[in-house]
């Protein structure tokens, strides 16, 4: 979008935190019984502070995408969050009802183009535009706004990197020093101070939830780690591509991206600062003929003395009391149908044949903790709100 168009945007914004006062849509805050223990990042006491009729104004920008249709669907359970903005340059005009039909019951308002888009309305906002379009747009929103984005465009930290891996130059780098990486279990103190987050890709995110404890603990090698990672389709996007057609994808595998897929290094990223080393990992991805679903099949030598029960405690230790990220009992196999359409991350560690080497497997939904579930989560955590607000909904089977 051109800087003139930019110019367009409204930027008579109140403060945050001026909602409009609403009836709120329930007065459920979490499923737990009020025995169960929380973690201290979802203690339901900050709703103390807030009012019950507190309503904020959420933005989604490119709502005709599959995570923008996520978003809609996973708000339409949240008590404070109301949707009042939502763009789409080649969909203005239309309702989402129309775009996605399974919306349709929804009481949303009509997609506009990004240069028509109204901010006096919105007080936060989730960034669902394809990467190299985003930063601009994010650089001309209000001040006052919360941001998470779910583009690619500011989740490398070295700008240099970004180029090289996606073909352009960083047009805001000074954006890309703000923004915080939202691995929101790895984290969340972050997050919670944070104006703009840029929320990790869905690969990222299955592979470094099990990988960064046992690193940042010395359990495994830093060498030879091995990513073997599939996903459901709409990981692709919804953009018309030929390589996605039912014919090209149903009744095989698609192998794409070998050794220079586009998240190698945000992964690279994440376990080198979890290590305090420049880590290398053999990563390949591939698409699977399924809708969602993400699995990461990942192979590890253990460190000297170290064995899979050791990981396995690890785990254990690291995601003790979170409500989204599951280590399954001991031989159980985690399955991507056991997840879809929720926001978890089951995991768990295996012995290889090949001694002193472990296979952890961790499966998520792609477009919910891989995407618009995470999202949520994060935006939870920068407003205040237990994290599980709008994420209650329990995985979808069969």
């Amino acid at each position: 979008m051109s800087s003139t168009a930019l110019g367009s945007i409204s930027v008579d914004i109140g403060l945050l935190g001026k909602y409009k006062r609403t009836r709120p849509k329930t007065n459920r805050y979490c499923v737990r019984s009020p025995s169960a223990s929380l973690p201290q990042a979802l203690e339901v006491t900050s709703v103390k502070e807030k009012k019950l009729t507190e309503t904020v104004r959420i933005g989604v920008l490119g709502a005709s995408g599959y995570t923008g249709a996520e978003i809609a669907r996973l708000l339409a359970n949240h008590p404070h969050f109301t949707i009042t903005l939502m763009t789409a340059d080649r969909k203005a005009g239309q309702s989402i009802g129309s775009v996605f039909p399974h919306l349709i019951t929804q009481d949303l308002p009509d997609m506009v183009a990004i240069k028509d888009a109204d901010f006096s309305d919105v007080d936060a906002v989730f960034c669902c535009l394809p990467h190299g379009t985003t930063q601009e747009i994010i650089k001309g929103l209000p001040k006052e706004l919360k941001i998470v984005d779910l583009s690619a465009d500011f989740r490398l930290h070295n700008i240099d990197e970004y180029e090289e891996w996606y073909g352009q130059p960083h047009k805001a780098p000074e954006l890309q020093k703000e923004a915080i990486y939202g691995l929101t279990e790895i984290y969340r103190e972050e997050i919670r101070k944070a104006r703009l987050v840029a929320n990790p890709g869905c690969y990222p995110t299955s592979i470094q939830l099990p990988l960064i404890p046992l690193i940042k603990a010395n359990l495994i090698e830093l060498r030879n780690i091995i990513i073997d990672a599939k996903s459901g389709v709409s990981g692709a996007g919804r953009g018309a591509k030929e390589q996605n057609l039912y014919t090209e994808i149903s009744e095989g595998i698609h192998s794409y991206g070998i050794t220079r897929h586009r998240h190698v290094p945000e992964i690279e990223q994440g376990l080198s600062d979890a290590s305090n080393s420049n880590l290398i990992v053999s990563f390949t991805p591939h698409l699977m003929p399924m809708k969602r679903g993400m699995q990461s099949t990942i192979y590890v030598e253990m460190a000297p003395g170290v064995t899979v029960d050791d990981l396995y405690q690890q785990l254990s230790s690291a995601y003790e009391g979170e409500e989204f990220v599951k280590l399954l009992k001991k031989q159980v196999v985690p399955h991507t149908r056991h997840v879809s359409g929720s926001n978890y991350c089951f995991m768990n560690v295996f012995p290889d044949r090949i001694p002193g080497r472990a296979i952890i497997v961790s499966v998520i939904d792609n477009l919910v903790k891989g995407a618009s579930g995470q999202a949520l989560q994060n935006l939870n955590l920068m407003l205040g709100y237990p994290e599980n607000l709008g994420l209650q909904y329990q995985p979808l089977f069969p």
